[in-house]
């Protein structure tokens, strides 16, 4: 008698010559549809019901159990095995062993069938006849007593079958009058084709299962990262003061603030950390929490972003910056900017009707731990002056039918002029630079834009 499989052991196999008599899979086809419908009817029922319960269960252990023994059954062999070489695993294993309706605890089979059938993908049947010499037949056939074998592969198609993850669904019997037929063969390789397809749609679903969570994964990040924002108008009594921000994708590398001071100042900060997805999200994060908790006890821009460069030097990975331009204005309207690799910002000056570009910088944020900032730009912000701070991807938003043609400096400068002629307010220009770098591109974006400007009461 075969013994029940103990739950969860693995297998020995033993390892045995190779069998011939392959029968080519065109063959075996053929012969399954060529029988007469009486004696095929009930193959055809058992091909059916597996193809539907394919299609249908959610449960794949169930469903392999299942195809084993419909398997046993319409081949009316003792034992049905399922052997399978998946992912990451460096050598075959017995996925499912079945007879009588019951996992098996003895699963010894015909090694060399099942290595031949796995590497050739060539289904194979073979019976052993009265009057064979046991030295022409395998070891494992000859130990137990076998009588009839049957091997078809079992075939993962598109990526999983280029990883080599593949199987054989395998049936033998020790009955000396069974032998198995090409109808045999036939059914038994359709078999062995929808347990791939099972196995297939289980990698698909599973897939998907973790692209669904990736994706929420994604969102929440999003969520967290836009709770992080100010308001895009923040009220700070003695300053207008407006942002805008729009990511390229779910997690952005970009961010903006305004935190005021104890001296009563405003401290308005725009970042871009290098990259795009979760890693440069949490530097945006990191960075931001540190310059609200330097900024409320420091006053001076200098020692804040070199406390700031000192604390992210030591979490960023080789190769990942962070650039940023803070500004502290005062209610005077006494500007102070240390500009950390970041683009230049402008100045529109009200009385002159002009433009100003603040081109001064240091080194971004992560290059040199030891490095010392200093003040960049200073100068006096008058009522009618608006300072602009943005990040790259603002002015390297690309028209999506123009690929060599980018918003650039001269498109914002456009903007900030016509606001600027016209007597707008810092909303205004937030509103009218965002409106037009997103109709120029037409809502598609390489990288994160952010947008800030800043005025004094008139």
């Amino acid at each position: 008698m075969w013994k029940r499989k103990k739950k969860d052991e693995v297998p020995a196999v033993d390892v045995s010559p190779e069998i011939a008599d392959p029968v080519s899979s065109s063959g075996t086809v053929t012969a399954f549809l060529g029988v007469g419908a009486n004696a095929d009817r009930r193959r055809v029922e058992v091909l059916l019901d597996s193809i539907a319960r394919v299609s249908a269960s959610p449960d794949l252990d169930n469903l392999l159990d299942h195809v084993v023994d419909s398997a046993i059954e319409a081949t009316q062999a003792e034992r049905g095995i399922l052997v399978l070489q998946e992912d990451g695993q460096s050598k075959p294993v017995v996925r499912v062993a079945r007879g009588g309706g019951i996992a098996l605890e003895d699963v010894r089979y015909s090694t060399s069938v099942v290595a031949k059938v796995m590497d050739s993908g060539v289904p194979m049947r073979s019976t052993v006849r009265a009057g064979e010499a046991p030295a022409d037949l395998g070891a494992s056939l000859v130990n137990l007593k076998l009588r009839a074998v049957m091997c078809v592969p079992v075939e993962l198609g598109g990526e999983a079958q280029s990883r080599g993850a593949k199987g054989v669904l395998y049936v033998d019997s020790r009955a000396a009058t069974r032998e198995f037929a090409d109808a045999d063969l036939g059914l038994f390789h359709a078999l062995g084709q929808h347990i791939g397809i099972a196995l297939q749609n289980r990698k698909l679903a599973m897939q998907a299962v973790d692209q669904a969570r990736l994706q929420r994964s994604l969102e929440i990040a999003e969520e967290i990262q836009q709770g992080l924002m100010p308001a895009a108008s923040p009220n700070i009594p003695g300053f207008v003061a407006h942002g805008w921000f729009r990511a390229a994708e779910h997690a952005a590398g970009d961010f903006f603030d305004f935190v005021p001071t104890q001296s009563g100042s405003l401290a308005a900060v725009v970042g871009d950390v290098s990259g795009h997805g979760i890693g440069p999200a949490l530097i945006t994060a990191t960075a931001q929490a540190g310059l609200r908790a330097y900024l409320r006890l420091i006053s001076d821009p200098e020692q804040v972003l070199s406390l700031l460069n000192q604390d992210l030097s030591e979490r960023m990975e080789v190769g990942m910056f962070l650039t940023l331009a803070l500004a502290i204005v005062g209610r005077d309207g006494q500007v102070q900017i240390v500009n950390a690799g970041h683009p230049p910002p402008f100045v529109w000056r009200n009385e002159t009707k002009s433009i100003e570009c603040l081109q001064a910088h240091e080194l971004a944020i992560g290059l040199s731990e030891q490095h010392q900032y200093s003040v960049t730009s200073s100068f006096q912000l008058n009522p009618g002056d608006i300072l602009l701070v943005y990040s790259d991807g603002l002015v390297e938003a690309r028209h999506p039918t123009r690929p060599d043609r980018l918003f650039g400096e001269d498109g914002l400068r456009a903007v900030l002029s016509d606001v600027g002629y016209r007597g707008g307010s810092p909303e205004d220009l937030v509103s009218e630079l965002s409106r037009n770098v997103l109709e120029f591109c037409e809502g598609s974006r390489e990288d994160d834009m952010t947008v800030v400007a800043i005025g004094l009461p008139a």
